[in-house]
């Protein structure tokens, strides 16, 4: 019997072995996160290992609410250390579970703390970690140095400022390169309550008057340019569904009319609208040599209780069955019609959608771009050991996954680097199984290449930072 988490962790044959020697140390690119700005600028230290591991990582939430934890332990006012304490006893019986392996990793990686976290060490490893936390080589900064994070991308509104990252690449002290990600999310919605007030935002922060939807596209337009000359270079739609619907000139101007009158959008026009500026801003992106990413799928707040109490984003999502590629056909045919389809990465969180999607980048692939069209890192409820096999599999079965652009962490936390060790190990094991099984030749040296470019060059490459 192997110990638990040794040095081969994940790592069956002596193949997969020597091509994880090979990545494990890396630069880490990672191309799509949702950490604060501010907090990179300002070089943020925490108080202790709760603010740092359970602020804001629904992940380990909703495993506490699926123990019976009571919510004054998990979003509420109890304190730090009873939080943590409810963490541990809640790890401890995570078998099988990735945030079992992401909480030993972070650990062991962070703090050198190698023990196992439970109720019975909470206090022991609370002690431990905040020492850590105290000293003066554990700030922001100093874990991107630690793990060698080349390049990291927040996500942020079309109507930010950008300040912070200003503030960043002026000279902050860190040399991680961070970089905006242009992310439209109300605006794509004539319907909302939140349209009105966010034309407002938009048009002072870019200085153009929006009175048509001409105006709206054109001003998020020039946002694309203004992120561009901060070093932006991808944009991010959080889509859930798809649709896709097209619509004249005249009938835009008459959907914008209403949205600002404050008068109902019906299902089809707020398609229509958002159809149509998804379709500007693609061609924009084409035009600056950016990339798109789609992320759809998600089924979100359904628990309309805890929405109420709590908001958004806190731990109460789930998978869509929807199925979009027909939508999704149209949408990036439209585009290529007019050779303006940008380089574009898929993420669908229903992973029964893997295959119908990887063979839909096989239609509008090329253009002299090797993997143009990416299935997106496993997502989500899918970012386990074997949603990361089977999303693998899935690109080697239909495409190249020799130029899948690989992991990324998608978290709000600074604690989540581990996660490109656990996907590089998963990844070399994959490729370990299938050479000592003879499917594949055992020529190291093209191997060898191979699982670097995945873990590190191809992203490197593809987003040109």
């Amino acid at each position: 019997m192997r110990a638990f988490l040794d040095e081969n962790f994940l790592l069956r044959t002596p193949t997969a072995i020597n091509l994880f020697q090979a990545v494990k140390d890396l630069p880490i690119v990672d191309y799509h996160c949702h950490l604060i700005p501010q907090q990179i600028a300002e070089n943020k230290r925490f108080a202790n290992i709760t603010e740092i591991w359970l602020g804001g990582d629904h992940y380990k939430w909703r495993l506490m609410r699926a123990n019976g934890v009571e919510e004054r332990f998990i979003t509420g006012d109890a304190p730090d250390f009873e939080k943590f304490q409810k963490w541990c006893e809640t790890i401890e019986i995570c078998i099988g579970s990735p945030l079992y392996h992401w909480t030993h990793l972070e650990l062991k990686r962070y703090f050198d703390y190698h023990g196992l976290l439970s109720g019975a060490t909470a206090k022991e490893a609370w002690d431990h970690c905040n020492a850590v936390l105290a000293r003066e080589d554990f700030c922001v900064w100093d874990i991107f140095k630690k793990f060698h994070v080349e390049t990291l991308c927040t996500t942020d509104d079309p109507a930010d400022t950008l300040e912070y990252h200003k503030q960043i690449s002026a000279g902050s002290g860190t040399d991680c390169k961070v970089l905006p990600t242009f992310r439209p999310g109300v605006v794509l919605e004539p319907g909302n309550p939140g349209f009105i007030p966010y034309l407002d935002r938009l048009s002072k922060v870019s200085g153009a008057s929006i009175g048509s939807f001409a105006a709206l596209a054109e001003a998020l337009c020039g946002r694309v340019e203004y992120f561009h000359s901060l070093g932006g270079r991808l944009s991010d739609h959080a889509l859930d569904g798809f649709v896709f619907r097209c619509a004249t000139a005249d009938e835009l101007e008459a959907i914008f009319k209403k949205a600002v009158a404050q008068e109902s959008i019906c299902q089809t026009e707020s398609a229509q609208f958002k159809t149509e500026l998804l379709l500007a801003l693609g061609r924009k992106y084409a035009e600056m040599g950016w990339s798109m990413q789609l992320h759809f799928s998600a089924l979100r707040n359904n628990n309309s209780r805890m929405f109420k109490v709590l908001g958004a984003d806190t731990g109460f999502d789930s998978v869509s069955d929807e199925m979009v590629t027909t939508q999704l056909s149209a949408f990036l045919d439209a585009l290529d019609q007019d050779n303006l389809l940008p380089k574009t990465i898929l993420y669908s969180l229903n992973a029964n959608a893997n295959d119908a999607l990887a063979t839909m980048m096989g239609n509008f692939q090329g253009g002299g771009i090797k993997g143009k069209i990416q299935l997106g890192s496993a997502w989500w409820f899918n970012d386990t050991k074997s949603g990361m096999e089977a999303q693998m599999t899935t690109v080697a079965n239909q495409g190249l996954l020799a130029h899948f652009v690989g992991m990324l962490t998608d978290s709000r936390s600074f604690l989540s680097y581990t996660r490109h060790e656990y996907f590089r190990r998963i990844l070399c094991n994959l490729i370990g199984d299938w050479v000592e099984n003879g499917e594949f030749p055992a020529d190291m040296e093209r191997l060898t290449n191979i699982v670097k470019n995945i873990s590190y060059y191809n992203a490197a490459n593809y987003f040109g930072f």
